[in-house]
């Protein structure tokens, strides 16, 4: 429910909304208003059906011609993700104990994605013809220009569902992304560059699946800033959208690149690489639990015993690491929590994430470079190694202009990323005076400048002492200023 009410915030108030009489601006969501279009559940649908089409072609094209270990692989990442994602929507939408016979059937033949798209349309379609009573209030905090406005929404019937298939749908695209697409794609990448030459099919294939992967990656993102901040109104601009796009599009394209690039170099080695990373990110959740000595979450569901919780949150890990091997996944799990991800924004963790990423990147694409085989004679490789280290940075770039200009809770920020580096900056220079030896005219020049400067103008006295390193440096003037009046 509290995922369904975060979902239905994104509504956009009508434009007369009436003030309530304990101060919160009530917007009454109208049953006449059909809301916003389910075009989240249509593009991933689109985006199944596109990929496991393709991925039947190509399949029966290596049949053709007696390429049984690529047909065997493209098939196995063709059903796995589609199998998963039949298991997901069964469990979201809660089948197995209502009479619904075709809608199983359908799921049996790998179908549930479509008729679950024609079940969402239909009650799009459908809603506001008819008034209908709301079944439920979401309130929510409106950041507008700084300030924050409480408002309410009535939610009815149609709309209720509505979120079920969107929060439905989300979670389909990541599995299909990070369980399906990417393998995939380091599949046919791998083949192409041993076979030298590229087929139509698995060409169309590799394009579907990065954008795959893209959309996923982009859901993830939007899916951390929805829980992290469930009291507050989410509106995210189309600006956001293309840097986040850019940024993610950089990421995965750069990891898959070099990743296969290794592999073709050496090849048993990617294998230890890829389950190292593999292990790294499944077990650390774990072990932050294990160090806190906490108790499992009962609010994974109702009716699970401990054993199916723990199967659960394995599953839900395994899906976690797999999206930390390729990219951030813009959460950290904490199995103490009733919604299994932390609040707060992990700055530490994101930088050592990008900083140990970029230096295995590294890593990897030299040693290519020194074992790679005859046939990158035709492929100028220092070129091809310094594009693929200036891709992974631009996307970095496009990460830290995200969440300093574009993320639509930077409002909320302690801190920032422009703080961050001015506070580095800080430091950097605090150090190197205190080097050198104190001059009359710098003295006086000190003496010049007032007794404080803030880092962030709407921090309150502690936490501006607390937050900056160069406090330190502030108050020694006061202090001498002090002495010398």
């Amino acid at each position: 429910m509290e995922e369904q009410e975060r979902e239905i915030s994104d509504i956009d108030p009508p434009d007369h909304p009436s003030e309530a009489e304990n101060g919160v601006m009530l917007v009454v969501s109208h049953s006449r208003d059909r809301g916003r279009a389910p075009l989240s559940v249509v593009l991933a649908t689109v985006l199944y059906c596109a990929e496991f089409v393709s991925a039947a072609v190509l399949s029966s094209m290596y049949h053709k011609t007696d390429d049984e270990i690529w047909m065997s692989f493209t098939i196995t990442f063709m059903l796995v993700p589609a199998v998963l994602t039949q298991l997901a929507l069964t469990f979201i939408h809660r089948d197995v104990g209502r009479d619904r016979p075709l809608v199983l059937l359908l799921h049996l033949l790998l179908l549930g994605p479509v008729i679950r798209c024609f079940e969402a349309l239909i009650v799009y379609f459908k809603a506001g013809k008819k008034e209908e009573t709301y079944v439920t209030l979401s309130r929510k905090i409106s950041l507008k220009k700084g300030r924050k406005i409480p408002m309410e929404w009535e939610i009815g019937q149609s709309e209720r569902t509505l979120a079920a298939h969107r929060n439905a749908f989300k979670r389909t695209a990541v599995i299909q992304a990070f369980l399906g697409s990417v393998p995939q794609l380091t599949l046919q990448m791998y083949a192409a560059i041993q076979e030298k030459y590229n087929q139509p099919a698995r060409v169309v294939l590799m394009i579907i699946n990065l954008v795959s992967i893209t959309y996923g990656a982009l859901v993830c993102s939007v899916l951390a800033i929805h829980i992290r901040y469930d009291d507050y109104k989410v509106r995210i601009r189309p600006a956001a959208y293309l840097c986040m796009t850019a940024w993610r599009g950089l990421e995965i394209a750069t990891r898959v690149t070099v990743l296969v690039l290794f592999s073709t170099a050496l090849t048993h080695w990617v294998i230890l690489v890829g389950m190292a990373n593999l292990l790294f990110f499944f077990f650390l959740p774990w072990a932050e639990f294990w160090a806190k000595k906490g108790s499992l979450t009962q609010g994974v569901e109702r009716n699970f015993s401990n054993f199916g919780t723990v199967v659960v949150l394995t599953l839900f890990t395994l899906l976690y690491a797999c999206i930390n091997v390729f990219c951030w996944s813009a959460v950290q799990l904490d199995f103490t929590h009733r919604e299994l991800i932390q609040r707060k924004q992990g700055w530490g963790r994101l930088a050592l994430y990008y900083c140990g990423r970029f230096v295995e990147n590294l890593v990897l694409i030299i040693l290519w470079y020194f074992y790679k085989q005859d046939f990158y004679e035709y492929v100028c490789a220092p070129l091809l190694v310094v594009q693929l280290l200036i891709g992974y940075s631009l996307s970095v770039l496009f990460m830290l202009l995200f969440y300093q200009f574009c993320h639509p809770c930077r409002s909320l920020f302690k801190h920032n990323v422009h703080d961050c580096l001015r506070c580095i900056c800080c430091q950097k220079g605090t150090s190197t005076r205190q080097n050198q030896k104190p001059s009359y005219s710098t003295t006086l020049q000190e003496e010049k400048l007032p007794l404080w400067v803030p880092c962030r103008p709407d921090f309150d006295t502690s936490t501006r002492v607390s937050f900056c390193a160069c406090a330190r440096v502030w108050r020694r003037r006061c202090e001498r200023r002090c002495a010398i009046v």
